[in-house]
């Protein structure tokens, strides 16, 4: 057993800003799935009215300044006070440890404070199957820091998951027990078709609202979700509610930490490049009613919807930003062609360039590659037109059904307020 201890901390690694209000999740039609409708990890409240997180010591935390009002929107008009309690979602996945702490808003969330790291959880677990001692101890000084973050700020009500790495790992349940053993956090490990519904929630606005269909894919470090949304009758849907459109999914085992290893990150020849992209193409035979998409696609109305570093990186290479920036980066749509352009540019860039790119830098350097040819395997099986680039998802995800499930956006009807509340009937 290891026990609990203080930990030298080595700089916050925000990804986002705090007080942010970024466009965006869902409509507040309720929960789609009642699996978040149960008790999540933290959810009991102590006697001062808090969540069981006990401190981890007196020392001043940095906080997370460059304070933007940019809220996530959601559809239609609420009621919500400034004294709405604080939700947080945490995603330790494959490749990277984020949290997001957010309070409910008229029409979304505003996010009060954000933390990402890189910690590489899923290094070797390909080739081994086993989390090595050094990613685990990586994982845990990021979730040490956001259990000081959750406890900071008095969070009511959380959700904690582990994707891909903690699932095909040997040792990830033991893993589990050591973060809570050492952190306090309760880690959930959630299944791929969990972690593909959350990634819809998440991205689901930015859906055009012409389009007959939409396929939403995140690439992640140790496996690839794809999902189809066949809106042909959706009669109007939007944001959330799309979640109930969901035709077909698939998970991959391959994400940008497994192909890398497999293949390698840093000097990529073209050969090498295409040999990455018929081991991800290998696995596409598998998904449901793959026919029938591309039937679908046809109409010319379907478009691509992009959840990861790899489409983020393209469209922040793209747009030639010299430092990276979310507000440019989400919701942006790229033309087919464009895509391809940049995937081109990327592979015939050398590592040391790649190191450099603003957009890139030396923690994706190795692995941006494998995640453009996962995406160029998903672009010659399914041709679209256009890809819109979303910088959000499972956590964005998380939090919308959080916050749906509660009842936390009321609405009107005939002139009396209506809510959705955690067992999804109105009142």
């Amino acid at each position: 057993m290891h026990p609990k201890r203080h930990r030298k901390r080595k700089g916050n690694g925000f990804g986002a800003r705090a007080d942010q209000t970024v466009a965006a999740a869902v409509e507040p039609s309720g929960p789609a799935n009642a699996d978040t409708r149960g008790a999540h990890p933290h959810s009991a409240k102590n006697e001062a009215g808090h969540p069981h997180y006990p401190r981890r010591g007196s020392r001043a935390h940095p906080r997370n300044g460059h304070a933007r009002p940019d809220a996530y929107r959601l559809g239609g008009p609420a009621v919500i006070g400034r004294a709405q309690p604080l939700y947080a979602a945490l995603d330790l996945g494959t490749n990277n440890c984020r949290l997001l702490i957010a309070r409910p808003e008229e029409r979304g969330f505003r996010v009060v404070d954000a933390y990402s790291r890189i910690v590489r959880l899923g290094e070797g677990v390909g080739s081994h199957k086993r989390l090595s001692d050094a990613a685990m101890e990586r994982a845990i000084e990021a979730l040490d820091n956001c259990h000081r973050k959750l406890a900071d700020r008095g969070v009511s009500r959380s959700r904690l998951i582990a994707t891909e790495a903690c699932r095909a790992a040997e040792n990830g349940d033991t893993f589990i027990e050591r973060v809570k053993t050492e952190t306090g956090l309760a880690l959930e490990v959630v299944n791929r078709e969990t972690e593909a519904r959350l990634a819809v929630a998440g991205c689901a606005s930015l859906v055009d609202h012409d389009a007959d269909g939409v396929i939403l894919f995140d690439i992640g470090g140790g496996s690839s979700e794809i999902v189809w949304l066949d809106l042909r009758n959706r009669c109007g849907a939007r944001g959330y509610a799309l979640t109930r459109f969901i035709r077909s999914w698939i998970s991959l085992p391959v994400g940008v930490v497994n192909l890398a290893e497999r293949h390698g990150g840093m000097h990529v020849t073209p050969d090498i490049f295409e040999s990455m992209v018929e081991d991800a193409a290998s696995h596409l035979a598998a998904f449901n009613l793959a026919s029938s998409l591309t039937e679908a696609i046809g109409s010319g109305k379907v478009h691509m919807l992009g959840t990861s570093g790899t489409v983020t990186t393209l469209a922040g290479v793209h747009l030639g930003l010299r430092r990276y920036d979310r507000r440019k980066v989400d919701g942006t749509w790229l033309e087919d062609t464009q895509v391809g352009r940049m995937i081109d540019e990327l592979r015939d860039m050398p590592y040391e360039a790649r190191v450099e790119n603003p957009c890139i830098g030396a923690d994706r350097a190795d692995l941006v590659l494998a995640g453009c040819a996962i995406l160029e395997a998903i672009r010659r099986r399914w041709t679209c037109s256009r890809l819109r680039v979303a910088d959000r998802g499972l956590r964005e995800g998380i939090l919308t059904e959080l916050m749906a499930a509660d009842g936390v956006w009321a609405r009107k009807k005939n002139g009396a307020r209506t809510s959705r509340g955690r067992q999804g009937n109105r009142t």
